[in-house]
């Protein structure tokens, strides 16, 4: 019999291994990228005080369209880097959560950089 994988369990153990090594802090804070079947979300946290920054998702009611594709992932990018350069972080350190740097993901972060992030 053929067992289907967690996917979801494979994804944590990725993530729990990148966040051995990366960590926000103030001066340069993390930004980190989850993925759902139906939307995307982002966050910009410093991990010094257990904060989050700034944060940015495709379920707001100012977002318009589908929240499950690259053109979304891209606003939802824009507008974090946007929310970020307002409070003044230019500088962050990306958290890909466990996910490949691929498709929905990879796109965020371009939004991002486009909008003026820098990692």
């Amino acid at each position: 019999m053929i067992k289907k994988p967690n996917t979801n369990a494979q994804r944590l153990r990725r993530h729990k291994r990148v966040r051995g090594k990366i960590s926000g802090t103030s001066e340069r804070p993390r930004l980190n990228v989850f993925r759902s079947g139906t939307n995307i979300y982002a966050q910009i946290i410093d991990d010094t005080k257990g904060a989050t920054l700034v944060s940015a998702s495709s379920l707001e009611k100012s977002f318009e369209g589908k929240g499950n594709n690259v053109e979304a992932a891209k606003k939802v990018g824009t507008v974090v880097a946007q929310r970020a350069k307002e409070k003044g972080i230019d500088v962050v350190v990306f958290d890909r959560g466990g996910y490949l740097y691929h498709g929905r993901i990879k796109a965020l972060a371009d939004g991002a950089r486009e909008a003026g992030l820098e990692f």
